[in-house]
């Protein structure tokens, strides 16, 4: 199981709280998938009324909870809202969203640089939101990172794990640093191929949230990230250019 800041989870599934049809299809979904961890914004707390019912809802989901800050723009909105984040959900864990463009949504890299910096000197443990460049990498662990968070594909779009090389380059360059694919991921399969690379989890909400079946799109995330972890252990055959033959050629009929 993935351990983040010396805290081991359960499961290699985080899974967010947004945009499902119902709270029962939600606890539904985070009961099937048996998800390690929660992923929650700010907005969706408030002091009464349908925020404290939702923070109720999460607190009896019973995992850990990572609140993000999403939809933050900027260097100080973003250390503004996880102080408050801080203050409302009791973690000092953090995933940072700086985002950069407002339809990509693609992180910002050096304003993601600042933040972690800041953050981390202010004692958060930070799960940074990133693309998947090796240089940007080195410089959030730099500033004290010690989980990175890399965008499969833009949030939401479901393409899956847009830039394989890139992804398998940047594991292969820090291979002792916990690795999350963050976003993008449509399928159970996409899920799977992550976990083939190498990579310690997933994280994903509209692919589940979404579905015409949450919590059995859930489910199925789950068996998925099981049998990436099982085939990333077996040790699978390398590719080949050239075809070669699964039966022997020793002891087949001669014809005359």
């Amino acid at each position: 199981m993935p351990v983040f800041y010396g805290r081991e989870v359960a499961s290699p599934l985080m899974l967010g709280t947004a945009q499902y049809p119902s709270p029962a299809i939600l606890a539904e979904a985070f009961r099937r998938s048996g998800a390690g961890i929660a992923t929650v914004s700010l907005r969706r707390e408030g002091a009464g009324g349908a925020g404290a019912a939702f923070w109720q809802l999460i607190r009896d989901l019973d995992v850990p909870v990572l609140p993000n800050t999403a939809g933050c723009h900027s260097v100080r909105e973003a250390i503004t809202t996880a102080h408050m984040a801080r203050e409302v959900f009791g973690t000092d864990w953090i995933k940072l969203e700086v985002i950069g463009h407002p339809d990509t949504l693609q992180p910002d890299p050096f304003g993601l640089v600042e933040a972690a910096r800041i953050l981390t000197e202010d004692g958060f443990k930070v799960f940074p939101y990133m693309t998947e460049d090796g240089i940007l990498a080195g410089r959030l662990l730099d500033a004290g990172c010690e989980v990175l968070m890399p965008w499969g594909a833009p949030i939401g779009t479901g393409i899956g794990l847009m830039n394989p090389y890139a992804l398998r380059t940047l594991r292969a360059q820090f291979p002792d640093v916990p690795m999350v694919i963050d976003a993008g991921l449509g399928l159970p399969s996409h899920a799977a191929a992550a976990m083939e690379m190498g990579f310690d989890a997933v994280l994903l909400n509209t692919a589940v949230a979404k579905a015409g079946d949450p919590a059995a799109m859930a489910e199925a995330f789950a068996l998925a990230l099981r049998a990436g972890q099982m085939a990333r252990k077996a040790d699978p055959m390398p590719p080949r250019e050239m075809a070669s033959p699964s039966t022997p050629q020793i002891g087949l009929a001669v014809l005359a």
